[in-house]
């Protein structure tokens, strides 16, 4: 195992990975809690049964996708990188595809069983280099950055900070309230935490916003901590109904556009994730990742699996930094990493005591390290500057990460042009082009 992993060459031990593997798992735990209520709509009220996905089956399937996928990158690709259910890609499919479009769940997941086996393909072959040379790095950070805003402002709703308001569309809410009092510790105690280099500071966040929440009865206190596994039956194979019982449905426009979005996010943020740690970890050579086109099929697999369970696409997580930074530079910690989601299954009361103004504070977290990326973007340059922007702010002002996508990759080429620089605009843009035109014609503009 030692030489499989080669433990000697990259200077680590089990004691090491065992510890990484723990962080990184620390680190990223928060998204069994968050995922399955996301996916659930569980801050959207008064919405029919059936566009609601079952919060418990959610949490088995984000467990299980989580535990393959990291065993996937661990024995396959060697990395020291865990997967789970992306976040941004499951408030895509729960807040845009379910809740806007009108598709349903089961028909969503399709959209990402599919993604996953466009990915897949894209992994086995040369294509997938053509399609990243193909978009602008700029747009790349664009797309990670308007998702980092979209993130926040969904927990910054969830936790009643933001409001509806009539007059200017958002306003302030009360923040006397006690669920949004509680966000705000939850928020304060979070960033203390991160600030502070606490490794899971985000999942000790969580715990700690949610013991104070039951101290003073905003929170149920559950029943049991261990308890029995949930039923995932409710979204077992869901995944497959449509394509059995309504093929009709996945030959539209919305359905592309969903399939689309999926795959695009999942793409580029798995092969940032990849080049980041692996960086971090010293394992680039010559300014190449080895063996990354195994990294990109365990995603695309974990992808495939997480669909058929019941979840949002599975992607590469950034948290895996945190394990590297403990000493994990082998598969060996992704494996444990796996293993532990794994014993997490029977933890499954706690999500009792999880509500929208306990998990508020790590959406907000999250969406302050993804517009790290902001700082990558050539803002000098307006050509650049417009479509990138337009991505950002479209995103959270329309409540779609979809359309957010679409605006930027409509407007790149057209200021690329007008500026002279049509030669540095590959001609997959320009079919993306006409893609997301016909996106705004037929489906948002119905």
């Amino acid at each position: 195992m030692k030489k499989y992993f080669q433990f000697d060459e990259l200077g680590t031990n089990f004691r090491r990975e065992i510890i990484g593997g723990l962080t990184t798992f620390l680190s990223m735990a928060y998204i069994l809690i968050v995922n399955p209520l996301t996916l659930s709509l569980d801050s959207v009220p008064d919405l029919p049964d059936a566009m609601r996905m079952d919060a418990g089956a959610v949490f088995v399937a984000t467990a299980l996708a989580a535990a393959v996928g990291s065993l996937f990158m661990g024995l396959i690709a060697r990395y020291p990188i865990a997967l789970a259910p992306g976040m941004g890609l499951n408030a895509f499919f729960a807040y845009t595809v379910v809740l806007t479009y009108g598709i349903p769940w089961q028909t969503a997941l399709t959209g990402v069983l599919f993604s996953g086996l466009i990915f897949i393909i894209l992994s086995l072959t040369g294509i997938r280099e053509t399609i990243i040379n193909a978009i602008p790095a700029e747009l790349k950070y664009a797309v990670g950055a308007g998702i980092g805003l979209f993130i926040t402002f969904i927990g910054l709703r969830n936790a009643g900070i933001i409001v509806n308001n009539d007059a200017t569309l958002v306003g302030l809410g009360d923040l006397s309230a006690g669920n949004t009092l509680l966000a705000i510790f939850g928020i304060v105690l979070s960033v203390i935490f991160m600030v502070r280099g606490i490794n899971g500071g985000i999942f000790y966040g969580l715990l700690i916003t949610a013991i104070v929440g039951m101290i003073f009865k905003l929170v149920e206190v559950p029943s049991a901590i261990v308890g029995k596994v949930p039923d995932v039956t409710p979204t077992f194979g869901a995944a497959f109904d449509p394509i059995f019982n309504d093929p009709g449905s996945l030959f539209t426009l919305p359905f592309l556009i969903v399939v689309l979005t999926f795959l695009f996010v999942d793409f580029f943020d798995t092969a940032g994730t990849l080049v980041a740690v692996a960086n971090q970890a010293g394992l680039m050579k010559e300014n190449k990742l080895p063996r990354a086109g195994k990294a990109l099929l365990a995603d695309s697999l974990a992808t495939v699996t997480g669909a058929i369970f019941g979840t949002s696409t599975t992607t590469s997580y950034i948290e895996s930094s945190a394990g590297v930074a403990a000493g994990a530079r082998t598969g060996f910690a992704a494996i444990v990493t796996g293993i532990l989601f794994l014993l997490a299954l029977f933890f499954s009361p706690v999500l009792s005591v999880m509500t929208s103004a306990v998990t508020a504070p790590a959406l907000i977290i999250v969406g302050v390290l993804m517009v790290s990326s902001l700082n990558k973007i050539e803002w000098n340059r307006f050509e650049i500057a417009v479509p990138a922007f337009l991505t950002i702010i479209a995103m959270p002002l329309t409540y779609s990460i979809a359309t957010g996508i679409a605006m930027g990759f409509i407007f790149y080429p057209i200021t690329m042009i007008l500026s002279g620089n049509r030669k540095q605009v590959h001609p997959i843009m320009y079919g993306m082009f006409v893609i997301f035109i016909l996106y705004f014609v037929f489906v948002e503009g119905h």
